[in-house]
């Protein structure tokens, strides 16, 4: 069976760190372009990072590059969102995402809760 599963979430105080991992299972995750997406309450899903396959070329959004960062270990098959600095705005679940064109494949975790709350 193929799945994404996120881990890493949780209650953290602003200004905090959190790692979030996303961890394949069915697939290996090297042929894949890796995604983080957030949701917060009452709003639509938003992109917050991307890491490239091949190459490791990652993207993270404008507003968030100076204090989350994407990586990946293809050995392990997991990709990470390290997210420092944390503040309240962050308040969301975060998903992971694969996505391959060469094998039409898009794949989605089932989420992992972030609060920050002092």
């Amino acid at each position: 069976e193929v799945q994404l599963v996120e881990s890493g979430g949780g209650l953290v105080p602003p200004g905090g760190s959190l790692r979030l991992s996303c961890a394949a299972s069915g697939f290996t995750l090297g042929p894949y372009d890796m995604n983080w997406f957030r949701q917060a309450p009452g709003k639509e899903r938003e992109f917050v990072a991307t890491i490239t396959s091949p190459g490791g070329t990652r993207h993270v959004i404008d507003s968030l590059k100076d204090r989350f960062t994407i990586y990946r270990d293809d050995v392990k098959d997991t990709v990470y969102l390290q997210m420092d600095s944390l503040k309240p705005e962050d308040t969301a679940v975060y998903f992971c995402n694969a996505v391959s064109g060469y094998y039409g494949h898009d794949y989605w975790g089932q989420g992992t809760q972030v609060i920050v709350s002092s």
